[in-house]
């Protein structure tokens, strides 16, 4: 897969993405570097922002995120570089400042960004934690943003709406500054992967009892340099960094192709694709699900999308016209997951959903625990009363196996049938089906 270059610039602030970090960290190094520690970082991050989004939208949350940016800039000043690193985290890169001034600068931004917002007949009075550090020798880019991000999260756990300086690292920081840089390499691997290709899809079949094939499910998988990238990691920075957008969007086409090339090949099943809010979160969501199917030429019920229980339920008016529209075009839509975290039974009967996917955590207690089998068998019947196809997730032993087929689940997934395959692999496995 090729394609343009990344952009640089954020279209809600104006500000340098957070792609553009690195580089720019860079060229500052080497226009500072006769100067030791000329270069301030801050690291900020508005605190409890998440109620905004979950309150007033998208929408109107990134009409205040344009405001607070404006507020950023204004005291920045000129020389500075600003940068937006996630939904609601920027860093300020400052050459030539020392502590005292970069002191008055957080004091200045703490107080600027405090003032008050008219939002949905209220006054909204934002706060932010800021972390300050500046470069020390054995820095590289990347590391130096890091003590920033470190700092400020210092600030959070001092309970936010303040700064804390790290001029160098604390007692015991190891691990999290391993951890932290590692999230900013897997970010830059998600970056070039988008760009040149190492981004692929492997495929899990779920199975009915008969032996025919429920769907398959898409599964990410990105190697660099011939290691695999743990899928877990890969998308918890791909949501952070806003990149679980364009990802989704290339899953959705690569998927629905995988689909089109099994029905041309007389194996015709849906494809699973898993959804993160942030996808459903986006106004272009439904245009771009129905041109991977036009580009496909897909039916609508040849895709399936996978959510968490929570995504149904949220109050986002985007979220919910992207559910209905999708819903109404024909694609199933499957809870993920559930019986774990937000899963409610007063929640059920309102649900689009089409599927419903028991978590793990359950199979992996049978057949031993009768209670695990107790809830398993109620709410497969229940959720057949619904109209709802039950999945279990995680099935490994003929035993588990045995024990969802007793409960009459409709469906299962796990290692004892196939692991995770890449599409050559599936093509010739479901022409082993076939055969039998």
């Amino acid at each position: 897969m090729t394609g343009s270059p990344p952009a640089r610039r954020d279209t809600t602030t104006g500000f340098l993405l957070r792609n553009a970090a690195p580089p720019e960290v860079a060229r500052l190094f080497a226009a500072t570097d006769r100067v030791p520690a000329s270069l301030c970082a801050m690291w900020l991050d508005l605190d409890r922002f998440r109620q905004v989004n979950y309150s007033f939208g998208y929408a109107e949350a990134d009409a205040v995120i344009a405001l607070i940016a404006g507020r950023i800039r204004s005291v920045a000043g000129e020389r500075s570089t600003c940068l937006r690193m996630g939904s609601d985290e920027f860093a300020i890169l400052l050459p030539a400042v020392e502590t005292p001034e970069a002191e008055r600068i957080a004091g200045r931004l703490l107080a600027t960004i405090d003032q008050p917002i008219p939002l949905g007949g209220i006054l909204l009075r934002p706060s932010v934690s800021i972390g300050i550090t500046w470069r020390l020798a054995a820095d590289d880019p990347l590391s130096l943003l890091a003590r920033a991000d470190r700092a400020m999260g210092e600030a959070k756990r001092q309970g936010g709406d303040r700064f804390v300086v790290m001029a160098v690292e604390p007692p015991g920081a190891t691990s999290a500054a391993r951890s932290a840089r590692q999230d900013l390499e897997i970010e830059s691997v998600l970056h070039a992967s988008l760009a040149t290709g190492d981004l692929a899809l492997h495929y899990q079949p779920i199975v009915r009892p008969d032996g025919s094939v429920e769907a398959v499910e898409a599964l990410m998988r990105c190697a660099v340099g011939g290691r695999q990238v743990s899928p877990l990691q890969l998308v918890a920075v791909a949501e952070k960094t806003g990149l679980i957008v364009r990802i989704g969007e290339w899953i959705l086409l690569q998927g629905a192709r995988c689909a089109a090339r099994l029905r041309a090949q007389g194996c015709p099943t849906k494809v699973a694709i898993s959804i993160s809010r942030l996808q459903l979160c986006s106004e272009s969501f439904l245009s771009n699900l129905h041109a991977a199917l036009i580009c496909a030429g897909l039916p609508a019920d040849a895709i399936e999308l996978e959510l968490t229980e929570s995504l149904f339920v949220d109050a986002s008016p985007v979220v919910q016209a992207n559910l209905r529209g999708a819903r109404e075009a024909g694609v199933g839509l499957a809870i993920d997951d559930f019986g774990t975290g937000y899963s409610s039974l007063a929640n059920l009967k309102d649900l689009p959903a089409t599927k419903l996917k028991f978590d793990r955590a359950f199979i992996n207690e049978l057949p031993e625990d009768p209670r695990a089998f107790a809830i398993l068998s109620a709410i497969t019947r229940l959720a057949g009363e619904l109209g709802m196809v039950v999945v279990a997730e995680g099935v490994e032993t003929a035993a588990q196996l045995a024990a969802c087929e007793a409960a009459r689940v409709d469906a299962t997934q796990g290692f004892l049938h196939a692991k995770p395959m890449s599409e050559e692999a599936l093509s010739q496995w479901m022409e082993t089906r076939k055969s039998r």
